[in-house]
């Protein structure tokens, strides 16, 4: 547009234009040069595209945005500028500086983009390390803590099954003591007689007794030989009333056995071993026929069941 303020004013005829009016008029009303983008401006453009780029690429895997680090542009700018600006006249270098200046900073915004995608992505790549570290640090945990339970079931259950074995080790030690201990005693112990016939019980009641009967019998030949059933002394001899001939002994933990209806007694008094001869079987006293008559006085007290001590000494009758 023409401004009124740089016209010459008109003078009292009007305004009549020459040419050095005209010209000096014209030279001052050129219109402003054209400025060419410059090329730092590209660049910052194209990073922040970038930028903006790497930030939709880790939405879209559905992962944390990472940081970004923009590298310093400041030399690739300033290499922008200096090729842009070739002197005072812009109408000369206007032509030769755009195309440059277009050139570079395509090459250049598409390397920066190139180095940060590759940073992103390195980055990327360090978190999901560190994730998949955790998570194996954490599975080789619970596998040690697996092992640990399971070593401690492991020892429990070895424990139990070593007590196990050891109670029924000592069972088994406890049944041969006890074998053993009644081997003995059958060794130490023996029968009072031989040949016989078991008649009258312990605690049979009978017409031939005041009371139940207070021992065994054990019915037999006259004469058949009567033995010690265990080591001990002779403490009485002779005739007994209705026992007819008996013989006590007294062993050595206080038991007094009874020998009664003998026919004779060959051993009266003294010490006696087990098995060795003391008398023979007969029917005297309260008797209906030949046959010993045995009781057993533990403390020389009240009478037990013969057979049932002889077993407990380890002799069957």
């Amino acid at each position: 547009m023409w401004s009124t303020a740089s016209l010459p004013e008109a003078g009292p005829g009007g305004w009549n234009p020459t040419e050095e009016s005209v010209a000096a008029v014209r030279g001052k009303h050129r219109l402003p040069k054209q400025r060419t983008i410059s090329r730092g401006s590209t660049v910052l453009g194209v990073a922040a595209v970038a930028a903006m780029g790497a930030g939709g690429v880790a939405t879209a895997q559905s992962k944390a945005s990472l940081p970004i680090s923009v590298p310093d542009m400041s030399s690739v700018a300033s290499a922008g500028l200096d090729t842009l600006v070739a002197g005072e006249d812009d109408t000369a270098a206007a032509p030769v500086a755009a195309p440059l200046a277009t050139t570079a900073s395509s090459d250049a915004g598409e390397a920066l983009r190139t180095r940060i995608l590759e940073q992103a992505a390195q980055q990327q790549n360090a978190a999901d390390s560190a994730e998949r570290a955790a998570a194996e640090e954490a599975a080789a945990e619970k596998a040690a803590k697996e092992a640990a339970e399971k070593k401690v079931r492991e020892d429990a259950a070895k424990k139990a099954a070593e007590e196990e074995a050891r109670k029924k080790a000592a069972e088994e030690a406890a049944k041969k003591a006890e074998a053993e201990r009644l081997a003995k005693l059958a060794a130490s112990f023996t029968k009072p007689t031989s040949n016989y016939t078991l008649t009258a019980g312990y605690g049979q009641a009978g017409s031939m007794w005041s009371a139940d009967h207070t021992g065994q019998d054990f019915a037999a030949p006259s004469g058949t030989p009567v033995v010690a059933v265990h080591g001990g002394e002779i403490t009485s001899a002779g005739w007994a009333g209705s026992y007819g001939y008996r013989i006590i002994l007294t062993l050595p933990d206080g038991t007094e056995i009874w020998y009664c209806h003998l026919s004779s007694m060959t051993k009266t008094s003294g010490t006696v071993s087990t098995g060795e001869t003391i008398g023979r079987v007969g029917s005297t006293g309260n008797s209906t026929g030949p046959h010993l008559h045995l009781e057993v006085r533990p403390g020389g007290g009240s009478p037990v069941a013969p057979v049932q001590w002889l077993r407990d000494h380890g002799v069957t009758v």
